[in-house]
């Protein structure tokens, strides 16, 4: 495997970034993904139900469809396999290598490892690598070691995915259902589910089931092919191997001119290495000869400022008496007394004791210029200080301020606290609420009867006499008898019955009006009731 050749960056990630990884490719090579499962997955989708409708088993469709779902695994897992190195195939090469790529290590999650939650993680290392069988399960157990929660935890979150998209293509049929029949039509639907489910529905279901394993399925082989690269990162250090290889690209470049840098410094090195010994005995001479027009100790300081030799240290092997004296056990005992007779010598370590008078009120006078002084500098270092000084006073006086203002307010807030002030109340407005019923008995001029309620101030009672009075006449005009207590969604599909178009939309408008009066709190406008209830006059033909 050319890891050089990846067109990702490799780096230790962490298990979820990885997995984002893997989403992201499964987007970066969609149309090479899903068009290869759309060839696969239609005929076969059509031949095994095609099946199950022979049979009436539309459970063993939907069963067959689940088992078969890492042959879709296996599509897209090749796909991106392939564009990570740049180059992905093309959809009838994706098919043709489906013949021979990887049926060796493919069987057992067609077989007794279907059941596994880890099979993105684990299909690369049966399907890539091609190792042996022996090979591959240590290959497996050591992929596995660390990231086995995560690969469950992929497999849980992807199954969530596909139940909640077939539960939503199912309740979106039921969003294009009115509003009005939707509560028979959960019974309907309920009663189909549970008594006797026709073949187009378990088919209808069986399509939901395919749609949603067809859209997830390459997500979930993608994150789990990253999860896979991860851990081969983590155990084999690619991302440090891919470095280690692009700086030999880097030094390769450069070896021409390291050679040629290495061909020009080295003459000059040997040069330099044969002047040297030449030089080191005529600047010993410079260094041992004592110059004519000074002593030896003025030659010796003019060297050490010339050049100043290192400090040699205490436990340094040079610097014991055999390596200075030579000889295996030289006598070093007239050394150490010379030694000894130069420090006692008053010229190198001269030392003298003067003492002096000074009057008493000199020395005062200096002490009280020294406390000055020092009072002086103590007044220069708190100078500074000043605008520092200058806050504090201030804060101090804010706070002795609101100090101030909490005991002269006191009164006030102290039986607040104490729950023993007078607070005042204001009594709530009693809530006025009109029992609005439908009558039983309908005048024989509703029309003008709910005229007079509406200009008394009573628009719902208006209303429901409206409504009372409507269902009377599509009772007459349509032929039915309501059961008592009947609801508006009952009444509506009475209306169906009447003969005209007319009659069946101002029902269904006094119908709608009404609801929105008796449960939203919606009325209409004066000039809007009007006209409805001379429309519903003249329809339905009322006394005036």
């Amino acid at each position: 495997m050319r890891i050089d050749q990846l067109n990702v960056m490799l780096r230790a990630r962490s298990e979820w970034e990885a997995m984002e990884l893997g989403t992201a490719l499964a987007r970066r090579h969609a149309r090479a993904i899903w068009l290869p499962l759309l060839y696969v997955g239609l005929p076969l989708f059509a031949a095994v139900n095609a099946l199950a409708w022979w049979t009436d088993r539309f459970f063993l469709a939907w069963l067959l469809m689940w088992w078969l779902k890492p042959v879709a695994d296996r599509i897209a897992l090749y796909v991106i396999s392939r564009g990570v190195f740049g180059d992905e195939p093309r959809p009838w090469q994706t098919l043709r290598a489906q013949r021979h790529w990887g049926w060796s290590g493919f069987w057992g999650y067609l077989g007794w490892r279907r059941f596994s939650p880890f099979r993105s993680l684990l299909l690369p290392v049966n399907l890539l690598e091609g190792s042996d069988a022996g090979h591959r399960s240590q290959r497996r157990r050591a992929i596995l070691s660390s990231a086995f929660s995560h690969a469950a935890l992929l497999t849980t979150v992807c199954l969530t995915f596909e139940v909640v998209i077939v539960v939503g293509l199912i309740a979106c049929i039921f969003m294009f259902v009115p509003f009005d029949l939707l509560s028979d039509s959960w019974r309907a639907a309920w009663a189909m589910v549970t008594e006797l489910m026709p073949p187009w529905a378990k088919l209808g279901v069986n399509v939901f089931f395919w749609f949603a394993a067809t859209l997830i399925s390459p997500f979930y082989a993608g994150a789990g092919f990253a999860l896979y690269l991860n851990r081969r990162t983590e155990m084999e250090a690619w991302d440090v191997e891919i470095a280690f290889r692009r700086l030999r690209e880097r030094l390769q470049l450069a070896a021409p001119l390291l050679v040629l840098a290495l061909v020009l410094v080295w003459p000059m090195g040997l040069l330099h290495a044969q002047e040297t010994p030449e030089e080191t005995p005529q600047r010993a001479a410079q260094c041992a000869a004592p110059d004519s027009h000074g002593s030896d100790d003025e030659a010796y300081e003019e060297e050490d400022e010339d050049e100043e030799e290192p400090s040699v240290p205490a436990d340094d092997p040079s610097n014991t008496a055999d390596v200075i004296f030579g000889g295996p056990k030289p006598d070093t005992a007239g050394f150490r007394q010379a030694v000894q007779r130069a420090y006692e010598d008053p010229l190198i370590t001269p030392t003298r004791e003067v003492t002096t008078w000074q009057s008493k009120k000199d020395a005062d006078k200096e002490e009280k210029e020294k406390d000055s002084k020092d009072r002086g500098d103590r007044r220069e270092r708190k100078g500074p200080q000043l605008p520092a000084q200058i806050a504090e006073w201030l804060l101090w006086g804010l706070v002795g301020a609101l100090v101030l203002v909490l005991l002269i307010t006191s009164p006030w807030w102290i039986r607040w606290l104490r729950g023993s002030g007078a607070r005042r109340t204001q009594k709530a407005a009693a809530v006025v609420e009109e029992a609005v019923s439908i009558p039983d008995v309908v005048p024989p001029d509703p029309a003008a009867r709910a005229r007079d309620l509406w200009q008394q101030g009573r628009p719902r009672a208006a209303l429901a006499l409206l409504y009372r009075a409507s269902v009377d006449s599509m009772s007459e005009r349509a032929d039915v008898v309501l059961p008592p207590g009947a609801t508006e969604s009952q009444c509506l599909r009475a209306s169906r019955r009447m003969p005209e178009e007319a009659d069946r939309s101002l029902f269904a408008r006094i119908v709608r009006v009404w609801q929105y009066a008796a449960y939203a709190g919606r009325l209409p406008e004066a000039d809007e009731f009007d006209e409805l209830a001379t429309t519903l006059q003249q329809q339905f033909r009322w006394r005036a």
